[in-house]
């Protein structure tokens, strides 16, 4: 053998020696290092019985997402209903060898080990395990201990799961971006489609993603998307899952991802209110547990309502004068800087709604250019000017003025300003209490009350119709007198359709005239005849809390403090004939599974308490049908062109409060305007009567495929030219006049119907 040859074979004999000896001693350091810290591993609990954290999600009756609650997007779904192609493209880029390995690819930590050697800590070997591992229980900053620790933990897991519970939790856990956590909530988020529809190309896509996140999000970047996508498609090409035809034919195909995700914008005041009601129940639970909320109310009823009220809030905001901007900025001379202080300055005024805060950047005659908050620049002139056509030569419009602008629905951008009013709208179905609609605010502001069913306010004149009911049982009538005193307003005639005008003098009105009339001297000295102790008794089987002890005066005035779900549900009462109805938001409460945890069934009439007779909730309905026709709420009936709805308005003295509230047998609402913050009155806008566009606006929807319901005539009245009376208090037998010292009528016991408790 020549020398040389002899020389190469004993450097190769040295090589594999030293070879021997040093993986011998790796295998013996590991071993040690293996049985010195195997006992401290952490406790696999949490992955043998993994039970992801689900966030809450708040639907509409119809299925329309409305909010979703909670740290982590996810939908977790069993391996089996994970689709192959996505298992293939996962393993082919992430971990070609899973079901030959233990945990550890030893091939790919050779390999790794290697490349580390030019570029320490470049490459490194994970397997899904090992990934699995450090999900769960390790940090994630790349450390020869932690990637240790991340091995024997891949062991230790392999050695108590099985492969396909690794793959399953693994494709389950995983972080992709967006809050997006498993692959079944990503598919969702960046295609729009169910995991179990994506194609090969969208596969590979996703299959990208673990690698990083952040940098690889095709909805922030496209082109490494896309990179990376190919990279998939190529690994699966060389481990033969996928034809080169195949390969190819993916990589050119046009990826659609989905527009950042927007729930629609009625959505999240009521998705908000639901949240609130489970939170109560489940507490911090209730953003992990996967539950599903399903409401009463459907979207499409829920967008008409929120229309309703912003589009008459906005109205009313158009007839009012500028009254200038929001605040003011410096702005940096340096044009590379403006964007920073614009954003920064608008954090204080967030958007409200489509009224978006902005910053003037130049304000010429006739002419403003103002920056958003995400740095778009617009310019606003002619028409957009309209509500302060002077606004950019003889107003404080500067640069650096915060003002308020929204896009119309034709492109042109047009200065506005945050109302001074704030408005809200409830509907309910009075057969069973289920809601119907419920926007609580114009725009309400994080942490601010919602209106609906927090924070009441004045009644005004809006109870005068549960107080005319007491007044029936202690026998007054439809055709009751009732002598005004200087200065109330009298009926000008007494034709249908008529109008109370002003007067000095001293003239008669009968009690259905009064309440069209919404007059408060009637109603004060209803509640003089029948007594304030009985009054009050008499609103609690409405639902009302009036003060206590009861005040008089207060309760004439409207002084007490009532909210539009209290006054709906009230109106509720007499839509279907004398019954107390539990309002109704969320219908059922699931489970991740699909188990039903609560379920709220709808509750005839019949099922819950009545609190008033039957004839007199049709007698007040049939006042209530009058009113309407009498005076500006007569509109309602005319406009909706239904002889089955009647309504009413109600305000305070000082217009601060603006009620309208109304009903046919299958809907009931109630609409409020009123000043937010209140105001002293000398400052008070005059609000006219803004409630009640909103009103007809959401009627006209709700009862657009509705039929017309004849109410049933209960037993106890008889009809009289025209009206409706008790059959024992007729115009002959009833109280004929409420004078100033009215006679006591019958008692009015607290007791004398059922009181619905």
């Amino acid at each position: 053998m020549p020398a040389g040859m002899r020389g190469v074979l004993r450097v190769v004999s040295v090589g594999l020696a030293a070879g021997a000896a040093l993986l011998a001693s790796a295998t013996m350091l590991a071993g040690i290092c293996y049985a010195v810290a195997y006992p401290h591993l952490p406790d696999l609990g949490e992955l043998t019985d993994y039970r992801p954290r689900l966030p809450m999600r708040v639907y509409a009756a119809d299925g329309v997402l409305l909010g979703e609650y909670g740290e982590e997007r996810r939908h977790f779904l069993s391996l089996d209903e994970i689709p192959q192609v996505m298992q293939d493209a996962l393993l082919s880029v992430e971990d070609a060898r899973f079901h030959q390995h233990g945990g550890i690819d030893f091939l790919r930590v050779l390999g790794a080990s290697l490349h580390n050697l030019v570029a320490p800590l470049s490459q490194g070997a994970s397997t899904i395990t090992m990934q699995l591992a450090r999900n769960f229980y390790l940090p994630t900053e790349k450390t020869f201990t932690r990637k240790l620790y991340e091995a024997m933990l891949a062991l230790k897991i392999e050695s108590q799961l099985g492969k396909r519970q690794i793959l399953e939790t693994y494709m389950n856990q995983i972080y992709l971006g967006q809050r997006a956590y498993g692959f079944a909530a990503a598919s969702e988020i960046y295609f729009g489609k169910p995991l179990q529809d994506v194609t090969l190309a969208e596969a590979a896509l996703l299959a990208g993603l673990p690698q990083s996140p952040s940098r690889l999000d095709p909805l922030v970047n496209p082109q490494r998307a896309k990179a990376r996508q190919l990279v998939v498609l190529e690994r699966m090409y060389r481990n033969g899952i996928i034809t080169r035809e195949q390969r190819d034919a993916a990589g050119a195909e046009p990826l659609h991802y989905r527009a950042r995700e927007q729930l629609p914008p009625y959505a999240r005041p009521l998705a908000e209110t639901a949240r609130r009601i489970v939170v109560r129940q489940y507490g911090s639970e209730a953003y992990t547990r996967g539950l599903n909320v399903h409401l009463t109310v459907t979207s499409s009823e829920q967008e008409a309502a929120y229309r309703a009220v912003r589009e008459a809030v906005l109205a009313h905001e158009r007839g009012r004068p500028y009254r200038g901007p929001e605040g003011e900025v410096r702005l940096p001379d340096d044009p590379e800087a403006v964007d920073e202080r614009v954003a920064e300055a608008l954090r204080a005024h967030p958007d409200r709604g489509e009224l978006l805060a902005a910053v003037v950047l130049e304000a010429q005659p006739g002419r403003l250019q103002v920056m958003l908050r995400d740095g778009t620049t617009v310019t606003l002139g002619g028409p957009g000017l309209a509500l302060a056509p002077h606004a950019a030569t003889s107003t404080p419009l500067r640069r650096g003025a915060i003002v308020r602008v929204w896009q119309s629905q034709a492109g042109a951008w047009q200065l506005t300003q945050l109302p001074r009013v704030e408005a809200a709208l409830v509907a309910l179905d009075p057969r069973d209490g289920a809601v119907r609609a419920w926007v609580g605010g114009f725009a309400p502001r994080p942490g601010a009350e919602e209106r609906v069913a927090q924070g009441g306010r004045e009644a005004g004149t809006s109870l005068a119709p549960f107080i005319y009911a007491a007044a029936l049982e202690q026998g007054h009538t439809a055709s009751t007198v009732v002598e005004w005193r200087p200065g109330a307003p009298e009926v000008a005639g007494q034709g249908e359709g008529t109008v109370p005008e002003a007067r000095n003098d001293v003239a008669p009105l009968v009690l259905r005239q009064a309440l069209a009339a919404a007059q408060p001297e009637t109603t004060r000295r209803l509640v003089e005849a029948l007594g304030p102790d009985q009054v009050q008794a008499w609103l609690r089987r409405f639902g009302f809390d009036p003060a206590s002890p009861p005040d008089g005066a207060s309760m004439t005035a409207g002084t007490e403090a009532i909210t539009p779900l209290q006054l709906a549900s009230a109106h509720a009462v007499l839509a279907n004939g004398g019954y107390r109805v539990r309002p109704v938001l969320v219908r059922r409460l699931t489970d991740a599974d699909g188990r039903v945890l609560k379920e709220t069934l709808p509750r005839l009439p019949g099922d819950s308490a009545r609190v008033i007779d039957a004839r007199n909730a049709f007698v007040i309905t049939r006042l209530l049908h009058e009113a309407s026709r009498m005076n500006f709420g007569g509109r309602a009936g005319r406009w909706l062109h239904r002889p089955d709805v009647q309504g009413h308005a109600g305000s305070t003295r000082d217009g601060g409060d603006a009620w309208f509230a109304g009903f046919q047998p299958g809907v009931v609402a109630v609409a409020w305007v009123g000043d937010e913050p209140p105001r002293p009155h000398g400052e008070r806008d005059a609000h006219g009567k803004p409630s009640l566009p909103i009103w007809l606006d959401y009627m006209r929807f709700a009862l657009r495929d509705t039929p017309v319901m004849r109410p049933a005539v209960p037993d106890g009245v008889v009809n009289i030219d025209g009206q409706w009376y008790y059959r024992e208090y007729t115009p002959d037998s009833g109280i004929r006049s409420l004078d100033p010292a009215p006679p006591a009528g019958p008692s009015l016991p607290a007791d004398s119907l059922p009181s619905g408790e």
